[in-house]
């Protein structure tokens, strides 16, 4: 059934979502990967498409920015769309002088001090954790494709231009910054369902270089290869 943010149908979703968080990567992602994508919901210019990869049905819809867009696209997948795993596949800024620009990250924890888990459900851990199988299986078709995987624990943030610092981000060992994971991996656990991430690193946040705004729409390749993979084993 349709939401009020969503306008597929019953059966319009596959099992697995791919979620980047732009909408115009999203389009990108399904045009330049997806075997015959149709587009079932474009409400608020989020879109969704479903298509196929290697013959198997694979979708993929953008989140928008931050946990509260994510948090309802998530949830409505999970609880009114019959989607089974959602695959985030974003960008992140690098906070460690071994992450570099292209680099991709497999988050193992996503922590943030985000009050979103605790709103939803009154859950007060400062640290969600993605889907174990789901997380195993996008290790595995990065090691079978050849791919380099960096694994740790990413930062989860609601503010975009921080002023301060949180220490525990340095004292938990964070790779990088991004703004959805935790979210998703809350709402995957409170529906029973399954999520993981992979960030490309568009930002690296020591050195100040950056990836353009039109390469970050293109450039992700290898993240998708991955992704991909995993989402037809679903």
């Amino acid at each position: 059934m349709s939401t009020p943010h969503n306008a597929a149908q019953p059966g319009d979703f596959a099992r697995a979502v791919l979620m980047p968080g732009d909408p115009l990567r999203a389009r990108y992602i399904a045009e330049h990967f997806l075997e015959q994508p149709r587009l079932i919901s474009d409400i608020r210019n989020i879109y969704a498409y479903t298509g196929s990869w290697q013959g198997r049905p694979v979708s993929v819809m953008a989140s928008g920015m931050g946990m509260p867009s994510i948090g309802i696209y998530s949830y409505e997948l999970f609880t009114h769309f019959g989607v089974e795993a959602i695959i985030r596949v974003g960008s992140t800024g690098s906070i460690v002088p071994e992450l570099h620009l292209f680099d991709i990250v497999l988050a193992t924890s996503s922590y943030s001090e985000s009050t979103f888990a605790r709103t939803q459900n009154g859950d007060e851990s400062p640290v969600q954790y993605p889907s174990p199988a789901l997380t195993a299986s996008l290790r595995a078709a990065g090691r079978e494709l050849g791919i380099p995987l960096h694994e740790g624990c990413v930062h989860s943030t609601d503010v975009f231009y921080a002023e301060t610092a949180n220490p525990e981000v340095a004292a938990r060992r964070c790779l990088c910054e991004e703004m959805e994971s935790f979210a998703l991996f809350h709402n995957a656990g409170a529906t029973g369902k399954q999520a993981a991430c992979l960030l490309t690193v568009s930002d690296d946040l020591i050195t100040h270089q950056a990836i353009t705004r039109e390469a970050r729409e293109r450039s992700f390749e290898d993240m998708m290869k991955v992704a991909l993979a995993a989402a037809v084993r679903v």
